[in-house]
């Protein structure tokens, strides 16, 4: 009798996961230790070699291209949503993803299905083979794991004959694989320092980093900027006889909140005005289901974009407007799962983002006792997040995410916050620690109240790695 060895008699691996395989085979900045930024790592010459050996699937596609600080994923879905309400046939590629890499890349709202991302792959297989091999000869680097994405939502929305696409940049601006494209409106929602070791300790060398995505001619849009990057982005825009449209001077919003959210549904509503060149803009009571002042920002901008989209032939009206913004939620983006108690999901990994957290769950909300589950990351500003953080919760539970070894490992992280509570005299307040994400979201469920509110927050990981758990709980 002849026995089989263990490799003839398990199973094959199923196309989809070979597909899975091999772009998680690639080098993948997004879960490395240490993120790179430089013209070796980041190589647009590689990109567009690897798009010219596709058949360059973006040649003549109209593309509104997205970057910034933070608000350029909500940005870019609020803008490919208003797209979508207008009849067009959109594409959306966004990063990172919560739970499967379909969501990146969507046409009309849905994902990728599984069957034609494995096809797109096996397409892409061959191409990046040779591309490796000359890589080998000549001593340089293979295409990368978010140069095969960017190139898969390219092919899919050929494919799929969209009308237009929206694309948001994964890092900085200048060196991401998106920016090979030409783009017929570009985009800045924000800029405030992250990715600091990668795109410089300033504002003013951060702007300049987003800005490398400006185009000759291309208009572009911003949303609210403070002086230093504003001068930055303004000068490179006119090197570029680019016309900037910008918040705060071509176009105004005003924002009304919801309150008590934790009791009833409810949706904020926010008011525009723009001066877009050829047409005066006014809608008023937008209804506005995401949360935040940040999030009419970003819809303002959006609106802008729209408007100026209008001025090029696209054919948007105020309604498709008015009922995107009454209908679209991100998760993950200040995402309430669920009332009573209010547990509430949010990525924010910056400084930035995690004030617009505590400015909404403070206007929003009306909960007395608050609890904290908290990861973070460590090329972040770790003390800066939790310094923001701990006056606003009574219980903090501290843990840390496994899907990603960036993490902060939780007894650092826990020392980070006593000594906060410490700095900041702020009293009773109760901090637990527990490496596994999962066991510390049972411990912050422990207790609560119906009128408490949990919030999640610190990383894209931690939500990534508990919403699944969380919804299952709720």
């Amino acid at each position: 009798m002849t026995l089989s060895s263990p490799a003839e008699t398990a199973s094959a691996p199923c196309p989809h996961q070979q597909a899975s395989e091999f772009l998680l085979g690639r080098i993948n900045y997004e879960r490395t230790a240490v993120l790179p930024y430089g013209k070796r790592h980041m190589k647009l010459d590689r990109m567009r070699t690897l798009l010219t050996r596709l058949g360059n699937p973006d040649a003549g596609m109209p593309i509104v291209h997205v970057a910034g600080t933070k608000g350029k994923g909500s940005t870019s879905a609020m803008i490919a949503g208003v797209l979508q309400a207008a009849g067009y046939r959109t594409g959306l590629f966004s990063s990172p993803h919560l739970e499967s890499i379909e969501e990146r890349f969507q046409v009309d709202s849905v994902p990728c299905p599984g069957d034609q991302l494995v096809a797109l792959v096996d397409r892409l297989r061959p191409v990046v083979e040779e591309m490796d091999r000359e890589a080998v000869a000549d001593g340089s680097l293979g295409p990368t794991y978010f140069e095969l994405v960017t190139a898969i939502a390219l092919m899919h929305f050929s494919q799929q004959k969209v009308d237009i696409t929206v694309l948001e940049v994964g890092l900085g601006g200048r060196l991401d694989s998106t920016n090979v494209c030409q783009s017929t409106v570009t985009v800045i929602t924000s800029i405030s320092l992250d990715h600091t070791k990668q795109l410089g300790s300033t504002v003013e060398e951060i702007a300049r980093e987003k800005a490398g995505i400006i185009k000759p001619g291309v208009p572009l849009l911003c949303g609210p900027l403070e002086t230093g990057p504003r001068n930055v982005i303004s000068e490179i825009a006119q090197q570029h006889g680019s016309r900037m449209i910008e918040a705060g001077r071509e176009f105004h919003y005003t924002y009304r909140p919801p309150l008590k959210l934790e009791k009833q549904d409810r949706l904020g509503s926010l008011d525009f005005e723009g001066d877009m060149g050829s047409e005066d803009v006014q809608i008023t009571d937008i209804p506005l289901r995401m949360l935040g002042e940040h999030q009419a920002a970003n819809a303002a901008l959006a609106i802008a974009t729209a408007s100026q989209l209008r001025k090029q032939g696209w054919r948007i009206t105020s309604d498709a407007i008015c009922d995107t913004f009454s209908k679209l939620t991100l998760p993950g983006r200040i995402e309430l799962i669920c009332r009573r108690p209010a547990v509430v999901l949010d990525v924010a990994h910056n400084v930035a983002a995690v004030e617009a957290l505590v400015e909404v769950l403070a206007t929003s909300f009306s909960c007395s006792h608050r609890v904290l589950l908290l990861a973070a990351t460590r090329d972040k500003d770790v003390r800066g997040i939790v310094r923001v953080l701990v006056p606003h919760f009574e219980r903090v539970i501290v843990t840390q995410y496994h899907d990603n070894p960036r993490a902060v490992a939780t007894e650092k992280l826990g020392k980070i916050v006593r000594a906060e509570i410490e700095s900041q005299k702020v009293s009773e307040r109760e901090v637990v620690e527990n490496p596994d994400s999962k066991a510390a979201w049972q411990i912050a469920r422990k207790g609560v109240r119906r009128d408490d509110l949990i919030c999640v927050t610190g990383s894209f990981f931690v939500v990534a790695e508990l919403r699944s758990v969380i919804y299952a709980d709720a």
